[in-house]
């Protein structure tokens, strides 16, 4: 069974995209609700988004299914990455709506989400870590770019309008503060989309896991309101939004190789 889709590069860059993926198994999908059945909580278009990235040399990991058949970006024992917080689970019950996903009763058991870590969740995380030693091994180090997109309000998750880029180094961990400040600069150098850096997501496991600038890992996720390149209710994607978040996008990953 396909899990997810590697492209492998010539720069010490991994983009990580995993929430990408929309299929849904047909045994899930069936116990789903009308709404979770649209999948709406996807980071839609990210691998179109992010498709630039191969022409820096980046090697690129994107998922096939939903987050709603496993979160790749939580641990594998479900221990919450915002301590009281809403926040959404491994094998999600709740959309980001606060909906339920299943209908009630269909919830998965315990031993149903240890088997969907087992088939979707660790074959990605051994893709990536795989990806990651390699680049490592030919480079001396490797810059691991989580990209990420959400509604730009979703009042089960945080107050108000999410700024339009948010930069997440668990903060400051994940990377070396010589790199956050770069990036930092970037955003700063702009006037088109507001920014944050390390405020409402600060990266998730992906990002805080594997992480590890003492040793030549910088790991970042950025965190983009949708409505920067899509239609938020019909998730139709919208070139002309896109194209200048792609050029900042660029000039971002352009700043981590350099």
């Amino acid at each position: 069974m396909e899990t997810h889709a590697l492209h492998r590069g010539t720069a010490p860059l991994l983009v990580s995209l995993p929430h990408d993926g929309t299929r849904v198994p047909d045994d899930i999908a069936a116990r789903l609700t009308d709404a979770a059945r649209r999948v709406p909580d996807t980071d839609w278009h990210v691998a179109r988004l992010y498709d630039f990235a191969k022409e820096l040399g980046a090697s690129v990991i994107v998922p096939v299914h939903s987050r709603y058949v496993v979160d790749l970006n939580r641990p594998e024992d479900d221990v919450s990455l915002y301590p009281g917080q809403n926040t959404t689970g491994l094998c999600p019950a709740v959309m980001f709506s606060g909906a339920p996903v299943y209908r009630e009763g269909l919830e998965p058991s315990p031993d149903e989400v240890r088997r969907r870590v087992e088939a979707f969740w660790r074959p990605y995380h051994a893709a990536l870590r795989d990806e990651l030693e390699r680049i490592r091994g030919e480079h001396g180090r490797a810059v691991l770019w989580e990209g990420h997109s959400i509604r730009s309000v979703v009042p089960f998750l945080f107050d108000g309008r999410l700024p339009d880029f948010n930069l997440g180094t668990a903060g400051g961990a994940s990377c070396s503060p010589a790199l956050q400040q770069r990036l930092l600069g970037v955003l700063e150098g702009q006037r088109d989309y507001s920014f944050v850096v390390n405020g409402r997501f600060k990266g998730g496991y992906i990002t805080r896991h594997y992480g590890d600038p003492a040793n030549g890992i910088d790991a970042l996720q950025l965190e983009l309101a949708q409505l920067n390149y899509m239609d938020e209710d019909s998730f139709e994607y919208l070139p002309e939004r896109a194209t200048p978040t792609q050029a900042l996008i660029r000039r971002l990953l352009e700043t981590a190789l350099a």
